[in-house]
């Protein structure tokens, strides 16, 4: 996967058994999206928070796990709902590279994110 600037020696990994999206450097988790796949159809991806260490931010590791969730879930073919405000901000600012879920797949994952409200 390739990164510039700062960011550079992060690798980002896809624990999907966990829902995590981590960034990782040094074998340290310095940040991550937090997120869960749809239940039904299209199964589309959900960020529900983006979170980057004490210490670690300014660096663009969370601009780098935003941009590399919506590069899996185009990878998948699926959309991405970005619940997390940071993931919509970015989403708001790169829609060439951040495709907006129709409003039932929103809809959908809403629902499902507060029937899981004690995951969360």
């Amino acid at each position: 996967m390739s990164q510039t600037g700062s960011s550079e020696a992060i690798k980002l990994v896809d624990d999907r058994a966990a829902g995590r999206l981590l960034a990782v450097e040094d074998g340290a988790v310095v940040g991550y999206i937090a997120y869960f796949v749809l239940t039904e159809a299209p199964h589309a991806l959900v960020a529900v928070h983006t979170i980057v260490e004490p210490g670690h931010e300014g660096r663009g590791i969370a601009g780098n796990l935003v941009k590399t969730f919506y590069g899996i879930a185009a990878d998948e073919g699926v959309p991405v709902v970005p619940l997390c405000p940071y993931a919509a901000s970015w989403a708001a600012k790169h829609p060439e590279q951040a495709p907006e879920a129709p409003a039932g797949v929103v809809a959908a994952a809403k629902a499902q994110l507060a029937s899981d409200s004690d995951l969360w």
